[in-house]
């Protein structure tokens, strides 16, 4: 049996929209993808909603400038 907040958290994850979906963790969240940058491997660094933020040339440096700008990484696969 769901309490009142169950149920408030709940009607209200029900009437969220896609575009509210993706908003999710934008200014919180951003990862890392390995990329090829003519010929050079590299280190792209994207928001939370897939937005290119910055490139560098390690995942040691990528992963620092993400803690440095108070986000947290997440991974993907």
């Amino acid at each position: 049996m769901m309490n009142n907040i169950d149920e408030n958290t709940a009607t209200t994850l029900k009437g969220l929209s896609s575009q509210d979906f993706l908003t999710f963790g934008i200014h919180d969240i951003a990862y890392v993808r390995k990329i090829n940058l003519q010929g050079e491997e590299g280190f792209a660094i994207h928001a939370a909603d897939g937005t290119p933020l910055s490139v560098m040339d390690t995942m040691d440096e990528a992963l620092r400038l993400i803690e440095h700008n108070d986000l947290a990484s997440a991974k993907v696969h």
